[in-house]
Parts: C-alpha cells; sequence; structure tokens
C-alpha cells in the first residue's frame, strides 16, 4: 500500500473523503431518452466506487428540458426522475463511495431535436448560430434559477452528497461568464459583477435551500481560451463573489467545446509534461481563492498529482476519461502499482455514447480482441 498524502482523508463542507481524486463529470450517454437512470448507468457508478475513486460527481444532469445537451443523458428536471437518481447514490454509498450531482444547461449548446425548440442563449448576435436561438430574458432568467433550486432540492432527496453547478466549457452558466457569449446591456451582462449574478443569485438561494451543511460545488473555466473570452483574472473574482455566497469548492477547467487544440478534452496526453494543462490557471486560484480547489485536465500520473498537491497548486485532482477505461485506476494506484493511467486520450470513447450504447474505452476493447 502507497502511502501518499494523496490517500489521506479530508472533507468539502462537512463531506468526508478518503482520498484526493474525483472522477469528474462527463456524458455517459446510458440514461433514457427522457433521463431516467438505468441499470447500467448505477453499474458504472458502482464501479467507480469500487474502484476507489473519493468522490463521484454524476454524469451533466440538466435541469430543464430545454437545457439537454446529449441524446441518452442523465436528467434531474422532474420529481419523477427522483427515485431512479435515489438508486444510483444507495449503489454507490452500498459501495462506500460518495457522489454528488452536477447540475447542467447546454443552453446555446442544446441539442435541438430532443428539446423539439429554439435553444436559449445568454444573448443572441450575429455568428452566434446558424440556425434559430432565443435570447432569455429577465423573467426566463428567475425562472432558471427556480429549475436549479429545484434541481438541487431533488439532489439531496435522491441521497446526493452535494451538488455542482456546471459553469464550464460554454454551457449556459458558462456564457453569462464569458464576455464573448454574454452581451447583454441589463443586469446580467456587461460588468464581471452583472456577468457573475445569475451564479452568486443561484449559489444563495440553493443554499438557502438545502442548508449550510450541504456541500455546493461549481466547476468553471479559469479561462476560455478564446479572443474576448473569459480571463483568469475574472474568472477568480467570480469564484471569489461565488464563495461569499455560499460555495465550498471549485472544480476547474478551460476551453470551450469549440475550442480545438485547447479544448477541455484535449487528445495525446501521453507525456508528463503534457498532463494538468490548466495548472497554471490554478496557481493563480490557490492563491488568491481559500476554498478546495479540484483540478481537471489530462491527470494521468500518481507522480503529477503528488507535486501538485506539494505545490498547493490544488487539493484534489479530477479525471473523466482515465477511469472510462478504469474504473479501478484509484485502487491500483493506493495499492503501490504507481504506473501512469492506461487511457491514451484518443477520445475515441465517446463514439459508441452517440449509438445508444453508452460510453466505453473503444482502444481496450481493440487491445483485447487483437489480443485473444
Amino acid at each position: 500500500m502507497t502511502s501518499s498524502p494523496l490517500f489521506k482523508s479530508s472533507t468539502i463542507n462537512n463531506m468526508q473523503l478518503p482520498n484526493r481524486f474525483v472522477r469528474s463529470a462527463t456524458w455517459e450517454g446510458m440514461a433514457t431518452a427522457d433521463g431516467q437512470v438505468t441499470p447500467k448507468l448505477v453499474d458504472t457508478m458502482t464501479a467507480l466506487a469500487q474502484g476507489g475513486v473519493g468522490l463521484i460527481i454524476s454524469g451533466h444532469a440538466y435541469v430543464d428540458r430545454i437545457g439537454q445537451a446529449s441524446p441518452w443523458q442523465l436528467g434531474i428536471y422532474d420529481d419523477s426522475l427522483i427515485d431512479g437518481l435515489r438508486s444510483m447514490t444507495d449503489a454507490v454509498h452500498a459501495a462506500g463511495g460518495k457522489i454528488v450531482a452536477q447540475l447542467a444547461h447546454a443552453g446555446h449548446f442544446a441539442l435541438e431535436k430532443a428539446i423539439g425548440t429554439a435553444p436559449v442563449v445568454v444573448s443572441n448576435f450575429e455568428g452566434l448560430a446558424q440556425t434559430q436561438r432565443t435570447e432569455l430574458s429577465v423573467a426566463d432568467i428567475q425562472r432558471l434559477k427556480i429549475a436549479y433550486v429545484a434541481a438541487a432540492r431533488r439532489a439531496r432527496s435522491a441521497g446526493f452528497d452535494g451538488i455542482e453547478l456546471h459553469s464550464a466549457h460554454g454551457y449556459l452558466f458558462s456564457q453569462f461568464l464569458s464576455p464573448w457569449f454574454n452581451r447583454r446591456t441589463d443586469a446580467y451582462g456587461g460588468s464581471l459583477d452583472n456577468r457573475v449574478r445569475i451564479h452568486v443569485e443561484t449559489i444563495q438561494a440553493i443554499r438557502e435551500a438545502v442548508g449550510a451543511d450541504y456541500p455546493i460545488l461549481v466547476k468553471m473555466n479559469g479561462e476560455d481560451f478564446a479572443e474576448g473570452g473569459l480571463t483568469v483574472a475574472d474568472s477568480i473574482e467570480a469564484a471569489r463573489q461565488m464563495v461569499a455566497a455560499g460555495l465550498d469548492a471549485v472544480e476547474l477547467s478551460g476551453g470551450l467545446l469549440t475550442g480545438g487544440k485547447r479544448s477541455p478534452s484535449r487528445p495525446n496526453i501521453n507525456t508528463e509534461d503534457k498532463e494538468a494543462y490548466f495548472k497554471d490557471a490554478a496557481q493563480a486560484f490557490k492563491s488568491e481563492v481559500d476554498i478546495p480547489l479540484i483540478l481537471v485536465g489530462g491527470i494521468r500520473s500518481l507522480d503529477v498529482a503528488e507535486r501538485l498537491l506539494d505545490a498547493g497548486t490544488a487539493d484534489y485532482f479530477a479525471m473523466s476519461r482515465p477511469l472510462i477505461r478504469e474504473p479501478g485506476l484509484i485502487k491500483r494506484w493506493q495499492a503501490g502499482d504507481r504506473t501512469r493511467a492506461c487511457c491514451l486520450s484518443d477520445n475515441l470513447c465517446f463514439r459508441p455514447g452517440l449509438t445508444g450504447k453508452g460510453i466505453y474505452c473503444v482502444t481496450e476493447e481493440r487491445e483485447n480482441q487483437s489480443s485473444s
């Protein structure tokens, strides 16, 4: 067994975690067409808990039907979904794990054929999209906050150990923060104070609904890596305001779904120098914002995570693609096998999800077939 400090227990709010490793949210493509939990999704979450992941963050769950991003995406938009969600959290807890629900709304990136209407956006302007978009009114924004609060109540009722607001990669809350997406001239646009207002008001409302002891996290971009987009300095100030509103931890990511080489899920992370590609932003955050920081983006090696923890760059280390291939990766590392994750970062795992099979490591499947 390794004596790495990464395997010492810690807490976020009152949520005790056995190690510093987090399964970052993804889209599994394993829910029903209307977002219900399936046995396959329960099995996937259970395998992560059994594999030693300290904290599982659920696949991004849409809080409103018009916020669905992908087919077979997990939903949390209606009370009828609670029983299925509870079956998932019960299974994770029975396996000794902790699980947080990620609450999301795709906004501009909503799947039009699934939602059956024009996607809603923070600002509608020429060059944003080739198909119709509907700009949110102030009344729409108030309804959006209500949807998030209702989703947070469902998460708590369903047994989740906390919630995480998805404000990264160009999804709706990320669009509010980004000056490129947000060109509003009312109280929700313009200055950073206005662009972060929806986050502050939503966190305050959720905190009032769930109580002081329930963990509230946010996943946000350190920067958009786009001209006219969100900068690290603005992200840090936005995080400060969210902390004042009741936020417990930040999961730091970066880039947009349209970001090419600087996208959130970068390919070919095959050497240590390519790992932790948002670490510079994380270092800036840690020097300015005094709450737990979860770093995601290309973590593949125990050694890299140890160095970053020792340097004070981050407090927790989140992975998604490596745990698709190896749900038992954390247990392997804890047992003393420090070999880097087997994940090749080729992003082929998402292709089967688009055909209704759910995501899995296609490369591992090919390797097994060739060796048999």
